[in-house]
């Protein structure tokens, strides 16, 4: 997502480079393509023209200082107005009610089902909400299985009424049972609908007044562009929604319908999908996003999904293991599960700042760690706990149980007596300078 639009404003902000100072001439030359990069990203005309107008306005308006070089003032300012172009602050959803309820909308195929699953799981592990998922599309038997199975998955409920034919009946007596069952929260999904389809506009008009929602959300696929922009106008005149959330930003997207929807419909983006795991959702932080495009990573996301792995009692445990020089291959399996509970590898590694440009061309497989986990799996118990005694005899056995090579078995082995080594040391130092802050007090 967004990696063409980067590259472009990059090449954009180089215009600047080696000027010693703003002048209206090199900023013209400068935003001309910076909004081509917008437009070739599929952001709305009108939108493009816009910002470059009001970072054209603030750039001229400025005074260079000596520490700071044009082009990083105009990185700035381009900073500064894609946060606001994309809603400024970070969008809370208000759920006030008992149960709260919050109402999805969108097209067909937009991701709105499986959307309802990931914001069940989410809303029941980082909110600690009791959620009941709601199955109102009585169109498509195969979209309540759906919703059924990814109830399955995530541990949440789902109420249904097969023999019902009425979705605003089957909402509302969905409210009565949650209520009756300790439900603190309600997630209403229903069918897709075309905005040009009145009957079916009608019908989730009509659910909405009879539930009167704390939120409506419209999904929307940001794979369609401007399409996308455009179907969230419509919808929102009909229904007046909460916020939209953008579904498949990990895909082939140029994602214009992010850096357009906010202004176009005056509502901000509250959700992202970032793929297909049911842990793949966040909340939308136009800063960070604005981060990312530019080039900047995300190391704030990234300290956040690492923390959701973090055990303090397991990082307690694992520090005096590593004082003591007893990190074995069970901790570092464990180490490696985290990680890839975090998510994409590769997008992951995008939120390091300097490390997304490097490896846009780089294929980083989600299984890059399935070989050393087959090495691990391979070593018999005392093996993972004291990988000292893996001999010749040993390493051979473990490359053939584990499908490798013997060479691969030895870098492993290399790579870990590294690891473990530089992590005593990095602990040892910290170690060092608690005592010597300890013996100035």
């Amino acid at each position: 997502m967004f990696d063409n639009l980067s590259e472009r404003l990059e090449r954009s902000f180089k215009i600047l480079k080696g000027e010693g100072k703003i002048t209206e001439i090199n900023v013209a030359e400068t935003l001309k393509d910076v909004r081509r990069a917008l437009l070739d990203a599929d952001v709305n005309y009108k939108v493009a023209k816009n910002f470059t107008d009001t970072v054209k306005e603030k750039a001229l308006g400025q005074n260079v200082l000596t520490a700071v070089k044009p082009s990083q003032l105009m990185v700035k300012i381009v900073h500064d107005e894609l946060t606001t172009l994309m809603g400024g602050d970070t969008a809370e959803i208000e759920l006030k009610g008992r149960p709260a309820v919050i109402l999805m909308s969108g097209l067909q195929g937009s991701g709105k089902t499986t959307f309802s699953g990931k914001l069940a799981r989410m809303m029941k592990s980082k909110k600690n909400r009791k959620p009941l998922l709601v199955a109102c599309d009585v169109y498509r038997p195969a979209a309540i299985d759906q919703l059924k199975v990814l109830g399955q998955q995530v541990e949440v409920p789902v109420y249904s009424e097969l023999d019902s034919k009425d979705p605003v009946q089957i909402a509302l007596n969905a409210i009565q049972e949650a209520k009756a069952k300790g439900y603190d929260l309600v997630i209403v999904d229903t069918a897709g609908r075309l905005a040009v389809d009145e009957q079916m506009m009608n019908e989730i008009e009509a659910i909405k007044k009879a539930i009167n929602p704390d939120a409506t959300l419209f999904v929307v696929d940001a794979m369609t562009g401007q399409d996308a922009v455009n179907t969230a106008r419509e919808f929102n005149e009909r229904l007046d929604f909460t916020g939209v959330v953008l579904t498949k930003l990990d895909g082939d997207t140029r994602g214009g319908a992010a850096l357009s929807i906010r202004t176009v419909v005056n509502k901000p983006i509250m959700f992202v999908g970032t793929g297909e795991k049911l842990d793949a959702v966040d909340q939308f932080h136009p800063a960070r996003m604005a981060d990312r495009i530019l080039g900047m990573g995300d190391i704030v996301s990234l300290v956040e999904r690492a923390q959701e792995q973090y055990d303090e009692e397991e990082a307690k445990r694992l520090q005096k293991k590593i004082q003591k020089n007893q990190f074995d291959f069970n901790d570092f399996l464990t180490q490696i599960h985290q990680i890839k509970k975090m998510g994409n590898l590769k997008e992951l590694a995008s939120m390091i700042p300097g490390v997304g440009k490097a490896i846009k061309d780089i294929d980083i497989d989600d299984n890059a760690f399935k070989s050393i986990e087959a090495i691990i799996y391979s070593m018999t118990p005392e093996e993972r706990t004291h990988p000292e005694i893996l001999n010749g005899t040993r390493r051979t056995r473990i490359a053939k149980g584990s499908g490798t090579s013997i060479q691969e078995v030895n870098r492993l082995l290399k790579q870990f007596d590294q690891t473990r080594k530089m992590m005593k040391m990095v602990t040892g130092s910290k170690m060092a300078g608690m005592m010597q802050k300890m013996k100035k007090k």
